[in-house]
């Protein structure tokens, strides 16, 4: 299949997939649409990044009925991050169709503002376990009128200790659903929850090998305590604009990248201990290249969507191949060279072994002593970020931000970076070059019309 319109696409979905640029399916969505569209339950195999939220998102809008105003489809997610992606394709997607209405159901926020959206009725509910479970708890979401479920990176959320808060919403939901389960690998547990909640599913693998033809792979052994000037030499070395560094414990993020930090490097620390203002405000960051280096847990990790990123750094290997494929799956998209570096102890060099056991490889090692005497050279950020205290709950648009910039600042549209609202403020960035203009010029000025306190994150 080279083209959606071999899938027979309704005239309004055929049309908006053109204007968002889809031009032809990827493969989870060459192997998925066709059963997904039949109605049969389906249980895939494929990364971030591959496509996945098209492959069960087309199906599910396509069965859509926008005037029967009651919860159609439910898209559990592990993560906040990844349902807010989630949300925004389907919302996107959803053009196809007239006053489709999707709602983001998840932890982190008071539950009393949900209560009330949900009070007008959805479509779409796309949230995570804890949350979602809490409505259904408090009577403040039905689901009997379900037709279709989605568990989207599904080992994920059971890694997170989801299984039996999942197995209870599927309880809740009407057994002629059709349920299409996503996952990156294919743990007993995943194979045990599709064969209790899915009927005859249609299995669908993506191979994963296939992404780490332009992925570089190298090995360094250390010594304990060697992990922050290996990483720094490393990021010295191959001088990416944005790389994501793998922990096991949220304490060794947080360390890590204190310890980056303090030598010159634009360094985050992403798990699940930050608050749910300091996980947008570092996400935002790295999104927009304020921040070029992110070091997370493989959990908080889990759902970004992250193009271009040149290098993965594994500070420790990863606890098994399947997690070592998904971490390096992150680099060398698109037919892109990417770099996957792994530090291990000789301790952990078991680990090493069993990975090359399991994908049939060699391990290149590289030579420690040199990369230790790697000098120092942070990547200095292209972009500062800028907040704006007001957001979408005051009525700031984009437009606004941008008007506020490009006008009475005087600051070019080349210079401005990535705009993202949230219900209470807007990070903008801008160029380096003309950050201090433009936080002196808001500083002065008004947006929509009205002073907003403007800082630096």
């Amino acid at each position: 299949m080279s083209s959606f319109k071999e899938l027979g696409l309704s005239s309004t979905m055929l049309a908006n997939l053109e204007q968002l640029g889809f031009t032809q399916p990827t493969g989870i969505q060459v192997k998925a649409l066709p059963p997904a569209l039949a109605g049969k339950d389906v249980i895939a195999m494929a990364q971030t990044g591959s496509g996945k939220t098209a492959a069960f998102g087309i199906p599910l809008i396509e069965k859509l009925q926008p005037k029967r105003f009651a919860v159609q489809a439910l898209v559990l997610c592990p993560t906040r991050e990844l349902a807010d992606q989630v949300a925004k394709a389907l919302r996107e997607l959803a053009r196809a169709k007239d006053n489709v209405k999707v709602l983001t159901l998840c932890g982190g926020v008071s539950i009393g503002p949900q209560i009330g959206s949900l009070s007008h009725g959805a479509h779409i509910i796309v949230g995570t376990p804890g949350r979602v479970d809490d409505h259904l708890r408090k009577g403040t979401l039905s689901l009997e009128h379900l037709n279709t479920l989605v568990l989207d990176e599904a080992d994920r959320m059971l890694d997170m200790g989801f299984e039996d808060v999942v197995a209870g919403i599927l309880a809740q939901t009407p057994s002629s659903r059709q349920t299409l389960l996503f996952s990156a690998t294919w743990p007993m547990p995943i194979r045990t929850l599709s064969e209790r909640f899915q009927v005859n599913p249609e299995d669908v693998r993506i191979e994963v090998n296939d992404s780490t033809a332009t992925i570089e792979e190298l090995f360094y052994e250390i010594a304990p305590g060697q992990d922050v000037e290996a990483v720094a030499g490393l990021l010295s070395r191959f001088q990416p604009t944005a790389s994501l560094v793998f922990c096991t414990t949220k304490r060794d993020c947080d360390d890590l990248a204190a310890a980056l930090r303090q030598m010159g490097f634009a360094a985050s620390a992403l798990h699940g201990d930050l608050e749910q203002r300091e996980r947008d405000s570092t996400l935002v960051q790295f999104a927009n290249q304020s921040c070029t280096v992110l070091v997370a847990t493989d959990v908080a990790a889990r759902g970004l969507d992250i193009k271009g990123l040149p290098l993965v750094i594994n500070a420790e290997p990863a606890r098994d191949p399947e997690v070592y494929t998904h971490r390096i799956g992150r680099t060398g998209r698109a037919g892109e060279q990417g770099h996957a570096v792994t530090l291990c102890t000789p301790k952990q060099g078991h680990k090493i072994t069993r990975l090359e056991s399991a994908r049939g490889m060699t391990a290149e090692w590289g030579d420690t002593a040199q990369l230790l005497a790697e000098p120092v050279r942070p990547v200095v950020p292209p972009m500062k970020t800028l907040c704006l205290a007001g957001g979408r709950k005051e009525k700031v648009r984009r437009g606004d931000v941008l008007g506020a910039l490009t006008g009475e600042a005087g600051i070019p549209g080349s210079a401005v970076g990535k705009i993202d609202l949230f219900d209470f403020q807007c990070f903008v960035a801008v160029d380096v070059a003309w950050a201090g203009k433009a936080l002196s010029r808001l500083e002065q000025g008004k947006v929509k019309g009205r002073k907003i306190r403007v800082r630096y994150v």
